[in-house]
């Protein structure tokens, strides 16, 4: 995920399991449980929690999570860059801890 806004993402520690981003709300009970699912798992992560950034980038990452899942629905999960999870899918989610 190298672009200018690689800064706005807080990245989570622990096992490589490709270049994971999740696009997250903070008020969201479904991005908390994506979240979750992957620090259980002892996954690395990075994630932007759409709401909580300033108006003058909100819309320049909502565009990009929009390229990523038209329907604008949270979490948007990104797999090295082009694997799409769209919300909580545990057994998507659990293919990536599978390997």
């Amino acid at each position: 995920m190298a672009n200018s806004q690689d800064s706005l993402f807080s990245p989570v520690e622990g096992e490589n399991k490709g270049d994971i981003i999740i696009y997250a709300l903070s008020t969201c009970g479904w991005c908390r449980k994506t979240k979750s699912f992957f620090n259980d798992h002892n996954v690395a992560y990075s994630y932007v929690d759409v709401d909580q950034l300033p108006e003058d980038v909100r819309g320049d990452v909502l565009k990009k999570q929009r390229g990523y899942n038209p329907s604008g629905s949270f979490p948007t999960i990104v797999v090295d860059g082009g694997n799409v999870i769209v919300g909580y899918d545990l057994p998507e989610l659990e293919k990536l801890t599978a390997f």
